[in-house]
């Protein structure tokens, strides 16, 4: 195993496994390596739709259920905290039942809770909801070690297929399910509840990984004094804080532009064209951020970016947001991947940044999740524009001043010990 993490790979080379991971028996031929290919790509596909699907048909749900705007915040907000909430299990379940088969387990729990929010009213909602997102929170963890482990020549180009298809699975969600709710007659359960079978498919592809061996693992690694640490921290904070604005455009976008005159329809296209314009993001800002000293000027630059076109979704005339969208989706997937490589460079190894991978993803998805539901309060007693624009702005100047600390070339005083 590396001792110290290369500054100069890509950060999909450098994500997000402890050793106490197995190691994994030779690929055994071509037929093996593209079975694990196309379960990883409809996993991935399934991390998103559960999310994005909601957004697009939120009016409709909220006038046959009557939430208010606050329920409807708390319904958004909801899955992201389960992230949060049970990412952290991952790699305790992974330990106890081997990754392949918890990933199995938790691919029916979310097809269970993506079905289950059409059904028995109010309580399948809220149920359904935090079922989905503690399922993809942690899916999400395990994932990256998987390709890591079993793709450690390739990681890099493997990651890069994996974040697309989560990109692509977010757009087709937004994109598709208010065409689907009136094909099935305006009634958004069937629309909600067919994007569970995309998780039944991938689990019936994943299927054959239930059979790998791995060798034993390699020992464990204990990482002390990370919660006391100022820069873990500053990173934890900056991580949440743009997965805040993430998760604002996720739950609410299409309901912004429907205030703003367009129809449902309209409003789950600029989501999905968002969505999958951060895929070529995703990918060209960290190249670009190579030729940096230090993630600062990627930061700032994005952070701009989505601020712009956050605004721009509030306040530009209509005939421009295709503009203003495109301009918030580059500015998004490049400010996620620069907050995932900072959970490598500012550790001193792979250890460490297992450790301070798991304290943002779930602290900082916790602080995430405030943000959708700060939206649903607002548009509780106004549905002006200026108080969501006062909201993305502190949200945005906040993640930027802590961005400017955890973006330093800098380590995290804390190192790992083999137990």
């Amino acid at each position: 195993m590396r001792e110290n993490l290369n500054r100069d790979t890509p950060i999909a080379d450098e994500l997000l496994i402890d050793d106490d991971s197995p190691a994994a028996a030779p690929v055994s031929g071509r037929a093996r390596t593209l079975l694990l290919l196309l379960g990883l790509v409809l996993v991935g596909l399934n991390l998103r739709p559960a999310l994005s699907s909601l957004a697009p048909v939120l009016g409709m749900v909220s006038a046959d259920a009557g939430l208010s705007p606050a329920q409807a915040g708390l319904l958004t907000t909801l899955p992201v905290a389960c992230l949060g909430i049970f990412g952290p299990l991952a790699p305790h379940l992974a330990r106890r039942l081997g990754s392949e088969k918890t990933i199995a387990l938790v691919l029916v729990i979310l097809a269970i809770g993506t079905a289950l929010r059409t059904q028995l009213g109010m309580f399948g909602l809220y149920a359904g909801s935090a079922l989905a997102g503690a399922a993809i929170g942690v899916t999400g963890v395990l994932l990256p070690g998987i390709v890591k482990r079993d793709f450690a020549g390739r990681a890099g180009l493997m990651t890069g297929v994996y974040t697309m298809a989560l990109c692509l699975g977010a757009a087709l969600a937004a994109g598709l399910t208010v065409p689907l709710a009136e094909r099935f007659g305006h009634d958004w359960r069937p629309a909600l509840a067919l994007w569970s079978l995309p998780a039944l498919l991938a689990l019936a592809a994943w299927w054959p990984q239930l059979d790998t061996r791995h060798a034993a693992g390699q020992g464990q690694w204990q990482v002390r004094g990370l919660l006391r640490d100022p820069l873990a921290w500053q990173v934890t904070l900056f991580m949440g804080l743009q997965s805040s604005l993430a998760y604002i455009v996720f739950g609410w976008l299409p309901s912004i532009l429907i205030d703003r005159g367009l129809t449902p329809l309209q409003g789950g296209w600029m989501l999905s064209l968002s969505t999958m314009v951060q895929v070529p993001a995703s990918l060209l800002v960290p190249m670009l951020a190579h030729r940096c000293r230090d993630q600062r000027p990627p930061i700032a630059c994005t952070l701009l970016m989505v601020i712009a076109g956050l605004l721009g979704m509030l306040y530009a005339p209509a005939d421009s947001l295709i503009l203003w969208a495109a301009l918030l989706g580059f500015g998004q997937g490049g400010l996620f991947s620069t907050a995932l490589s900072l959970l490598a460079h500012r550790s001193p190894d792979q250890h460490v940044a297992a450790h301070l991978s798991g304290m943002a993803q779930g602290a900082g998805y916790m602080l995430a999740s405030l943000g959708p539901l700060a939206v649903g309060v607002i548009r509780g007693h106004s549905h002006a524009a200026w108080p969501l624009a006062l909201l993305f702005t502190a949200i945005a100047v906040s993640a930027f001043f802590v961005g400017m600390l955890a973006g330093r070339k800098r380590l995290v005083g804390v190192r790992a010990a083999a137990i």
